[in-house]
């Protein structure tokens, strides 16, 4: 009798990694779920655990994604933005940066207002990607007149 009780003691931690194991999952579904229904507006869209960001012709969306939505969303017209630059959280630019754990790379953005933004991304590769994207389309819509 002793023995299978400690037997089934010793499976109750494994019942709980389990468990959370399957929540954890369910939570990301919902959150990549509410990320695809937000995405649809954009023609150019990314998701990652840091953070969601979405272009539209010359505007910029980006925000937190959560299991009710994008939260926290900010917003810039790429005609605003004078500078597009990849760093990290080490950089000397970004000493006030607050990042999510584990995030070191960052889009920055810096406004007419010499305002600056910060877009997490967990990927250093994607991230690049992103920025000379954001480039063309910054110095396109520079030599188009705006009405």
């Amino acid at each position: 009798m002793l023995a299978a009780m400690e037997r089934g003691l010793l499976w109750l931690p494994l019942l709980g990694l389990f468990s959370w194991l399957a929540w954890a999952g369910w939570n990301e579904y919902r959150k990549l779920e509410a990320y695809k229904l937000w995405a649809a507006d954009f023609e150019r869209a990314k998701y990652d655990i840091y953070a969601a960001l979405g272009q539209a012709g010359e505007t910029l969306v980006w925000g937190r994604p959560t299991r009710g939505g994008i939260q926290a969303a900010q917003e810039v017209s790429l005609r605003s933005v004078t500078a597009i630059a990849l760093s990290s959280k080490d950089s000397p630019a970004a000493p006030g940066v607050s990042s999510p754990r584990g995030c070191d790379v960052f889009l920055e953005l810096t406004l007419a207002t010499d305002e600056q933004c910060w877009i997490p991304f967990t990927d250093a590769e994607l991230a690049l990607r992103w920025q000379n994207l954001l480039q063309s389309l910054r110095e396109s819509l520079e030599s188009t007149p705006h009405p």
